[in-house]
This record gives structure tokens, sequence and C-alpha cells, in this order.
């Protein structure tokens, strides 16, 4: 008796539908839905002077590469087609590929120097000129901890000495903390008294006005740039204009988080590519640090189309605001990248600090007042 064959089995096959993730263009954070991405952009404020992260961070510098070479994979593809093979190192080498051709400059403020000092030689718009601030202090109090000014530095934007000195302490030291800032008692012998720095520092930042016209808007005093600058000028016991202040520590794109900001130290190594304080502090070597991370910074490109142009903190004007003003399908059918060219920081980006920006600001000044007068 011959069996029964069993009936073919159905072999069942599922199709695996690949997870869409909606990643932000400025910070490379995904999200499973359009919706969580558009909230994120609203609460990041991510603007287009957000800086890249330097020499230590391949996503940005990758990314960069690939947007700016397209041409160039076009043209040599089969050599880059043959360094992504090697999938262990193929950061490293496209990275050093990039060097090599020369399409990839590391961050280098030499080049910023020299084009700063040709357009003030051409006379290029105004600009604020800028005084990096640096201090070094020692502890006062039963315990050391009570901070005070030992050692005061200023310098220029060409990172010249405009004025360097130990300063005499007001009340006796009990901790000169040498091991950091390599101050013995026999710097201080003969020191600056306090009155006397306060009034050098001032007669450098107000630039030959008067004490008073600094709390007014324009003049010729200059910006005042440093880490932390608030700690400074408590230990030095002087007050400047906040809209003079650039302070690397407070300034968002260079704080690790809202609240949070980062040591100099890791600003130094992460935007400028060496390490400082290496052993004693050097009051010039951390003013030279914050000022080159100043001039990074402001020499981004502004934005100068419509709404972008501008924005000082008293304007009340916010990323959230723009993204408010579409819909929100309007909002989902924007890509990634267009998501963040429309969004809009909320903090005076210094790259309005620039002869370059002065001097569009003009034009659109005397440009308005050309059309009211014309409407009279």
């Amino acid at each position: 008796m011959e069996l029964a064959e069993d009936p073919p089995q159905q072999v069942l096959t599922t199709t695996t539908i690949p997870t869409i993730r909606h990643k932000c263009a400025a910070c490379f954070k995904q999200y499973k839905k359009k919706e969580h991405l558009i909230e994120h952009m609203k609460a990041s404020y991510h603007s287009i002077h957000q800086p890249k992260c330097g020499v230590n961070c391949l996503n940005h510098l990758v990314q960069e590469y690939l947007q700016r070479g397209v041409a160039y994979f076009a043209w040599n593809s089969l050599t880059v087609w043959m360094l992504l093979q090697v999938t262990s190192v193929s950061y490293l080498l496209l990275i050093l590929f990039m060097v090599l051709q020369g399409m990839m400059k590391l961050p280098c403020v030499e080049p910023q120097i020299n084009k700063l000092a040709s357009d003030i030689k051409k006379g290029i718009g105004r600009g604020y000129e800028a005084i990096a601030l640096d201090c070094e202090m020692v502890g006062g109090g039963s315990n050391g901890s009570l901070d005070l000014c030992a050692r005061v530095c200023l310098v220029d934007e060409y990172e010249k000495i405009l004025f360097h000195t130990y300063v005499l302490p007001q009340i006796p030291v009990t901790d000169y903390r040498f091991e950091v800032t390599g101050i013995k008692e026999e710097h201080l012998k003969g020191a600056m008294p306090l009155k006397e720095v306060q009034d050098q520092i001032l007669q450098i930042l107000c630039n030959g006005e008067s004490v008073k016209s600094l709390w007014c808007s324009g003049g010729q005093a200059k910006v005042l740039v440093g880490h932390n600058l608030e700690h400074d000028l408590d230990c030095l016991r002087m007050n400047y204009p906040d809209h003079l202040l650039r302070d690397t520590a407070k300034y968002h794109p260079l704080m690790k988080t809202n609240l949070v900001s980062h040591s100099l130290k890791y600003l130094t190594k992460t935007f400028l590519g060496y390490d400082i304080q290496i052993g004693a502090r050097d009051p010039y070597e951390d003013c030279v640090s914050v000022m080159r991370l100043y001039k990074i910074m402001r020499s981004q490109d502004h934005r100068m189309d419509g709404i972008g142009w501008s924005l000082p903190v008293q304007d009340n004007f916010c990323s959230s605001t723009v993204y408010d003003s579409y819909k929100l399908n309007e909002l989902e059918q924007m890509t990634p990248v267009e998501l963040f060219r429309i969004s809009r920081s909320n903090y005076k980006c210094w790259c309005l600090d620039s002869s370059q920006a002065f001097e569009h600001a003009c034009n659109t000044c005397v440009k308005a007042e050309m059309s009211n007068s014309w409407r009279k």
C-alpha cells in the first residue's frame, strides 16, 4: 500500500520594512517620527552659525567633505571607492585623502588674521575691536578659598601684549596655588596696586572715551573677550557693559549644554587643535586662545537675506516663532536640511561684530532712510 505524499508546505516569506530615521542636519540626532524631529528643532535653536566640532569630530568632517566634494567624487570616483573598501580604516584614509587633495583644511587662525589685517588697511567697515583678558588667582581667607587677582594680561587681536602685570592683593594671601598659577611670594613684592590696574585696563578698553560712554551703544569702546569673564571682573572689582562682553564660557555654540560650559582647555583642543594649561598656567596663553576662538566665531558668514540677517538678544525672536509660522503638514514635508535652514538661534551671533556685518547694517539703514524719505 503506497503512502500518500504529504502536500507541499507553503513557505511563508516575510519582508522586513526598513525603519525610516529622521536625522537632524545639525547635530545628527535621529528620530523615528518626523514630528519628534520638528520638536527637536524648535527646542534646540540650531543655526547656520553653529560651528563644526573641529579636528576631533569625524561626523562633521566627513559630512562637509561629502557636501563639498560631490563633483570630485564624480571625477575621481574610483579612488574614493578603493578607499572606502578598507572598512576598518575608511574614516582615517578618507580624512587623509581629503587633506592631501586640499579639499579640507584643519583649523588655522593665520589666514583669518591676515584677512582681518587686510580689511583694516582697506578701511572696510568699522566693526568691533576686541581685547582679550585673563587673570590668575591666588587664595585668601582662612582656608585659601577666596579668589584674589594676582596677575592680569590683556592682548589685542594680533596677539600683542597690551598690559601684563602682577597685581598686589588687597588682603593677605594664604595660598599661592603655585602648582596652578606659578606665582610665589616674591612675585607680588612691589606689584601694582589694584586701583592702578583698574585705571590701566579702563584706559585701554575705553579707547580715549569717558567711562560713562561705555554704557551707551556705539562709540569707540572695545569688546572684552575672555573665558568666564564675570569671575575675572569680580576679582578685579570692575564692571563692564554686557553688550561689550564676549565670553567663550557662555556663548551657546561653544557650550556643552544650555547651562554647562566647556573648559578653555577643551575648547582650545577641540577648535584650535593644540593643548594649553600644561603645568603652571600662563595668562598670555589663555588670552591668545580666547581671542582665536572669538575670531573664529566672528569670521563666520552671517546670512544677509531677510529674517536671518540680524538676531540681537533684545529682538525677542527665536527659532520657535519661525516654525510656528508654518503649518504642521508644511513642516513635515520639509527635509531635515530645509528645517535646519529656517532654524534661528536665540542668542546674538558674534559674526555681527565683523566689519562686513557693520557695513551691511549701515547700508540697510541708509536704504531704509531713503525709502522713508521717498514715501514722505
